[in-house]
């Protein structure tokens, strides 16, 4: 069999959602692949209920436990040139693979494509799904994925389409404390990788109460938060310049414990909140963000996540002549 792509897709008790994964990639515009399914130890049957009639789909059992190990199972037996991920749980848009693979040969210098999603859900969605999923499909050109990388991972995991030498490069999936995903992503720039995104929607994004996301630890806020600074510390943080933390709230109180054991000194906190500008947190100063205008060194880390902030933090910055990923990143 002529295989270009190989499709990797983890499994665990995938239910009623995965004969219609699998049906979604077998069913794609581009032909040249092979659907590469990892049981990671279910027991639910599902695996056995799939049709046997399609020799492109290729089942193994993980050798280990967890997403990571089953992801890394199916990468040591695939045979394409490109590998991309897919969840058990998800619909892949019938030309999600042909967009991709043609995004990657048009952007030579592009190692990991990611791609544009639409979040479904039985329940319907809330407010903050349908501004999640803008800012996802927002994210598409590599400079603003790196640029933004260290507010979420821009590129959802199941739409992780790579070049078969970066993800072998990358040694696959890790078992980090935090999100797999994530820290697959954080690595690939630590190394350099570029990511990017093609336009069009190419996967509908499953949300419910079961997904992996929703029972993990290793998905909790905090968790973000520390793969976040263990990164930032090592390769994005520009050496011999002091931090200053924009927001001194939960999520900034946080930065700054992550970062206490770092070799960067936190020299304070900026705040727009007048009763905590001229306090303390953590021991240091709070300054109102016109601080700034004196303070012509420090790098800024921003942890403000509320609604319409970062437009205005942007702004504000780019009045005082700051670019962004130069004097200053947002982390929430």
């Amino acid at each position: 069999m002529d295989v270009l792509v190989s499709v990797v897709m983890p499994v665990r008790n995938g239910g009623r959602y995965l004969e219609p994964a699998v049906d979604s990639i077998l069913s794609q515009s581009h032909a040249k692949l092979e659907l590469i399914l990892v049981d990671d130890n279910s027991d639910d049957g599902a695996i056995a209920r799939l049709p046997a009639d399609d020799g492109r789909l290729r089942r193994l059992s993980s050798a280990g436990r967890g997403v990571s190990a089953a992801f890394n199972t199916g990468l040591a037996v695939a045979g394409g040139e490109y590998i991309a991920r897919m969840d058990a749980d998800d619909i892949a848009l019938p030309e999600r693979i042909e967009a991709q693979l043609a995004y990657l040969q048009r952007h030579a210098d592009v190692s990991i494509c990611g791609g544009c999603i639409e979040i479904f859900s039985a329940g319907g969605l809330q407010g903050g799904n349908l501004r999640y999923q803008d800012w996802l499909n927002a994210c598409r050109s590599p400079g603003r994925i790196r640029r933004e990388l260290f507010i979420e991972s821009p590129i959802p995991n199941p739409t992780a389409f790579f070049r078969r030498e970066a993800i072998l490069e990358l040694a696959g999936y890790a078992d980090p404390a935090w999100p797999e995903d994530y820290d697959l992503f954080l690595r690939a720039d630590a190394l350099g990788m570029k990511m990017g995104k093609p336009d069009p929607i190419v996967l509908r994004w499953r949300e419910h109460p079961a997904r992996l996301t929703r029972t993990d630890g290793r998905y909790a806020l905090v968790a973000f938060q520390q793969a976040k600074i263990h990164y930032l510390a090592q390769n994005r943080l520009p050496k011999g310049r002091g931090l200053i933390i924009w927001g001194a709230g939960p999520t900034g109180k946080l930065t700054h414990d992550l970062l206490a054991a770092g070799p960067q000194d936190v020299l304070g906190f900026l705040e727009v909140h007048p009763r905590r500008i001229g306090g303390k947190k953590r021991g240091l100063p709070v300054w109102p963000i016109q601080y700034l205008v004196q303070d012509q060194e420090s790098f800024v880390l921003v942890a403000v996540g509320a609604v319409g902030a970062k437009g205005e933090i942007r702004r504000f910055m780019q009045d005082l002549g700051r670019v962004e990923g130069e004097n200053y990143l947002f982390v929430a």
